[in-house]
């Protein structure tokens, strides 16, 4: 679908002029639903901070629960205990009233009888508090074993984003001074590359020293299919005035250079095209002030956003 869409800008691009508004407002629209993905995927790992957070202070409440319960659980056997002493006791006075009179023998007789009953309530409720007790136990370790299933998966995730960060840096090394760099934060990792590396002025057609750099991004992208990845383009605050070359705003030329990266992406074999997003934000999100040349040269970018996917995160954090 993304080839499709650089296909039909570069069509649009070479046709005349009257047609420009409308491919502007396609692209706006556009990068409106990319960028509420984007918004989307950090809201994601929120939800997963949020939702670990939450089953730490479940596991806590459960274990309090279970400290509470073997309480009362030690507390009704003491009492069970003194009732068996009890019992023993008037077992023994049973014995020695049995000369005694029929009044007096019937009298005792009801006391063990009474004595007995609470005896056996006393059963009842130890047993209805100790699988109570059970339950609420096997809760807790159910819950400990997913909570852990997902700490293991949110650590598996980070170790392997810091991997990708180091093979990035192995693959993209003789890039390095050159307008690229390479950062891992918020499970993500980013790889930006100046213009200078990428584009000339006022073109969205990439260098040959910029070809190589994506290439090589390709191969070790190609490796990784269970990533989603975003290019973003990015321009300093210069306006455009009118169509020049074809470019109507720095938003059109940002999102045609976003596609452009992704049009050589898709060339390395095993680059799954449904993971890949161009989107084009024009001067609208700088890295440095645009009052220096050297704050719009860095401004003047492309930005690959990787992140993991979360689908097994997800279903964990659904049978919590």
């Amino acid at each position: 679908m993304i080839r499709k869409i650089g296909i039909s800008l570069l069509i649009l691009a070479s046709l005349n002029s009257c047609v420009s508004k409308k491919l502007y407002t396609e692209l706006e629209t556009k990068f409106a639903d990319l960028k509420k993905e984007n918004r989307k995927l950090s809201d994601d790992i929120e939800a997963l901070t949020a939702s670990k957070n939450d089953c730490e202070d479940k596991l806590k409440k459960l274990q309090e629960a279970h400290e509470k319960l073997s309480g009362e659980h030690d507390k009704l056997k003491t009492e069970f205990n003194a009732a068996t002493n009890s019992l023993k006791t008037l077992q023994a006075s049973y014995v020695a009233l049995e000369k005694n009179s029929n009044e007096s023998l019937e009298a005792n007789m009801s006391k063990n009888r009474e004595l007995l009953a609470k005896l056996e309530a006393k059963e009842k409720a130890l047993a209805a508090e100790q699988d109570r007790l059970n339950k609420i136990k096997s809760e807790l370790e159910a819950n400990n074993k997913r909570l852990t299933e997902l700490e293991n998966l949110i650590a598996s995730k980070e170790t392997a984003m810091k991997k990708l960060k180091e093979t990035l840096s192995k693959a993209l090394r003789a890039f390095e001074g050159k307008g690229l760099t390479i950062e891992h934060k918020n499970g993500k990792v980013y790889v930006s590359m100046e213009n200078k590396l990428l584009f000339q002025t006022g073109s969205w057609a990439v260098g040959v020293e910029g070809r190589k750099a994506v290439v090589e991004l390709g191969k070790v992208l190609a490796q990784n299919p269970d990533l989603s990845v975003l290019i973003e383009g990015h321009t300093d605050n210069d306006k455009y005035l009118g169509a020049v070359g074809g470019i109507e705003s720095n938003w059109d030329l940002s999102t045609k250079r976003a596609t452009s990266i992704v049009n050589i992406l898709i060339e390395s074999k095993g680059i799954v095209p449904l993971n890949l997003t161009a989107a084009g934000r024009g001067e609208f999100a700088p890295i440095m002030s645009n009052d220096t040349p050297e704050g719009k040269a860095k401004n003047r970018r492309i930005e690959i956003i990787i992140t993991p996917k979360l689908d097994e995160v997800d279903k964990l954090l659904n049978e919590l």
